[in-house]
């Protein structure tokens, strides 16, 4: 299923100008800003506390006990500032910050009102209709130098320029707090002017609707406006935080909208922006999703500002790509008896998957940053760390396919741009092994030991590939060379970056027990003589002239002991070139 946020810019990026905002006071409550119900409380608080009411009275109910009359907004205000004056300077204590309130980042416009101004500026919104009073979204829209039509009064709405002629229109619904004629109490929520309803009518049945931050409870009016309109032109999308109200519920199956389920409204509004974004950069009227993806991880690698919002992104396609391996048919209990087929569909089910993961790995491990490892290597934990120890080897060994493929990937980005203290930290991990009384072992040991994933699938024949003893290098060499575009477009350039990774993976695998042959990883360049001789001479000789100061020691690959790194690889030419007599190579 597409995300419907995806699904969402598309639209947009594709129909600029046709979808029109309803917001809510979801949107500035991130900002420290009180609804005008909250406003309200807080005004009786205060009446309250002047006249000694005891603090455990429900303070709307007082009211109406000791006045006769509901706590109404601009009743209220009217009665305890007389004057327009006095009422504005009360009421700026809720919408203006102090210089306290300046220093924490409150009443400020938040990422959403960024965000949303940026989607204005760019001409993808045109039109916002608000039932908020503050003034948030109006200087967001200011610092973006947007040239605004700002609606909050009768009389504006009655001399307003047609939509047509305004690159953004704010429509004020119920007003602004520098106008005491606020709409707040009941009977003004439930019936709008001729005008207002006329705006609405017009918004509502030509322009395709986005809520957020609205629970459409208390708004008579505004909900009866939603229902009046029976176009369907665009799609209404209706951004959910939290348990819906009756009354959304009823408009958004009248509307047919799609729900989008949001962590809040910046999130909300930060992930358009950039998803529209990274589809205009790709040129092309209709990405794949994982390319979206990539091209969002390109921009949050770009700027510290956006280390969260990396995170996230890396954590949720993981995480998508985890659900989507969790089914029956990858429980190896009701898999058959492997064969070469079943073991290909298998490998092409986790593939699919871990489509989008294996096109950003390579780009994070060219890139990321230091506080970014830490994501990948928790996934790595979690891949490698296999329960199952009954049953066919192969079976068995299969549910490490994806930790096996995302550390190819990553360790390959990395050594794209010769980041050895990356790969060294992804040599280094530790996960636990279940068949240890719960001790840790190196991630290396954990998937390419004997009996692990790699040798387990000797001698079958997948695709026909004829070099059998190597099958799963092949296959992982095949499947990776179109995500290693990014960062090795050269076939040529490709071969020689897999085979040092493969080289490095065999040379920093855990020291085998004394008395036993060498054995190590097995790797494509025991075929390919030319590189693996070019790939192990610069690693000696860098050894030789560096000793610890190589890159190869001090990035944790190789042992500290420089003599001893160099006896380990004499060791793997020695077993490589056995191979090799006994299968032949490539040169």
């Amino acid at each position: 299923m597409i995300d419907p946020v995806q699904s969402l810019a598309f639209s947009m990026q594709s129909n600029p100008g046709v979808y029109a905002l309803l917001l809510g006071s979801g949107l500035s409550t991130s900002a420290g800003i009180k609804t005008g119900w909250g406003i309200v409380l807080d005004l009786l608080s205060k009446l309250a506390a002047a006249t000694d009411v005891d603090s455990d009275v429900r303070l709307e109910d007082w009211y109406r006990s000791k006045y006769d009359e509901e706590p109404e907004y601009s009743r209220l205000l009217k009665a305890l500032a007389k004057t327009p004056t006095e009422r504005w300077q009360l009421l700026r204590q809720y919408f203006e910050p102090t210089e306290q309130e300046r220093e924490e980042g409150l009443k400020k416009p938040t990422e959403a009102h960024r965000a949303i101004a940026h989607l204005v500026s760019k001409g993808f919104i045109k039109v916002i209709i608000t039932t908020n009073f503050d003034r948030l979204l109006e200087t967001a829209l200011e610092d973006a130098g947007v040239p605004t039509q700002v609606l909050s009064s009768l009389d504006q709405v009655r001399g307003a320029l047609p939509l047509s002629h305004n690159q953004a229109c704010v429509f004020k619904v119920h007003g602004d707090y520098r106008d005491t004629r606020i709409r707040n109490s009941p009977e003004e929520l439930n019936s709008y002017p001729k005008e207002y309803n006329q705006f609405l009518n017009r918004v509502f049945d030509e322009f395709g609707l986005i809520v957020c931050g609205w629970s459409g409870k208390w708004d008579g009016a505004l909900r009866n406006a939603i229902h009046r309109a029976t176009s369907r032109r665009f799609t209404t999308y209706w951004a959910q935080y939290g348990r819906l109200t009756d009354e959304a519920q009823r408009l958004i199956k009248h509307r047919r909208a799609e729900k989008i389920y949001i962590s809040g409204a910046d999130d909300f509004f930060e992930t358009i922006k950039h998803t529209i974004q990274s589809i205009e950069d790709l040129s092309s009227p209709h990405p794949l999703s994982p390319e979206i993806a990539v091209a969002n991880m390109k921009r949050f690698l770009a700027s510290p500002d956006y280390r969260i919002r990396l995170t996230d992104l890396i954590e949720s396609t993981l995480r998508q790509a985890a659900t989507s391996t969790a089914g029956e048919e990858f429980d190896i209990r009701n898999m058959p008896t492997p064969t070469a087929e079943s073991v290909a569909k298998c490998l092409v089910a986790y593939e699919s998957a871990y489509s989008t993961v294996l096109l950003m790995a390579p780009v994070a491990g060219r890139w990321a940053e230091d506080d970014h490892f830490h994501v990948w290597a928790s996934a790595l934990e979690r891949l490698s760390t296999n329960r199952d120890r009954s049953g066919d080897i192969i079976l068995i060994a299969l549910k490490t396919y994806p930790a096996i493929l995302l550390l190819y990937a990553l360790g390959i980005g990395a050594l794209a741009s010769d980041r050895l203290t990356f790969l060294g930290r992804l040599f280094n991990i530790r996960v636990s092994d279940h068949g240890m009384d719960g001790q840790s072992v190196s991630i290396l040991s954990a998937l390419f030991a004997a009996r692990k994933l790699p040798t387990a699938l000797w001698g079958l024949s997948l695709k026909d590939d004829s070099w059998t003893r190597f099958t799963l290098n092949h296959w992982i060499y095949n499947l990776l060379r179109e995500p290693m575009r990014q960062v090795a477009p050269s076939d040529e350039q490709y071969s020689m970056i897999f085979d040092r990774f493969e080289i490095l993976l065999a040379l920093a695998f855990p020291p085998r027990h004394e008395g036993r042959h060498y054995w190590s990883p097995l790797g494509m360049f025991h075929y390919r003589r030319g590189n693996r001789i070019r790939i192990l001479d610069e690693i000696k000789n860098s050894l030789s002239s560096l000793e610890r100061d190589s890159p190869f020691v001090s990035s944790g690959i190789l042992d500290e002991n420089p003599a001893k790194s160099l006896q380990d690889i004499e060791k793997l030419e020695g077993f490589a070139a056995r191979w090799a007599e006994s299968w032949g190579e490539f040169y």
